[in-house]
């Protein structure tokens, strides 16, 4: 393969890393599979049309993905999904695994703020199949 600049090739490594990040997301819930996703999606826009394709058309993660770029939203079931994983990992995280109160406070305002963004995104319909006659 051939890269036009070392700076596709840089976003081309850090989009691989992404999607390594979110496959890893899929196994750990302190790691969120969607937005290492996109954040991938958006190295392989600047880099490789090939990598590109094969990320917004992959078959798991690919709808998730182009849903948040082309219609800049999230479905319900989705941010329902995010939200509350990310409460139960932050909530264990600073329950479990810290004493100071300042990075349970941390934590839990870090929660917060993404559960708001989330929850401000636009709720996208799923698609609905037309009906047979």
């Amino acid at each position: 393969m051939k890269y036009s600049s070392p700076s596709k090739l840089l976003l081309i490594v850090l989009g691989w890393i992404f999607v390594g990040f979110g496959v890893i997301g899929i196994f750990l819930p302190l790691m969120p599979t969607t937005i290492f996703m996109i954040i991938a999606a958006w190295c392989f826009a600047r880099s490789s049309e090939k990598f590109y394709n094969w990320l917004i058309y992959h078959p798991r993660f690919g709808k998730t993905v182009r849903d948040f770029y082309e219609k800049k939203g999230m479905s319900l079931k989705s941010k329902i999904t995010s939200i509350v994983m990310m409460t139960t990992a932050i909530s264990i995280s600073a329950i479990f695994f810290t004493q100071k109160v300042f990075v349970k406070i941390i934590l839990f305002s870090i929660a917060v703020g993404v559960a708001i963004y989330i929850a401000s995104l636009k709720t996208i319909k799923p698609d609905i199949p037309p009906q047979g006659e």
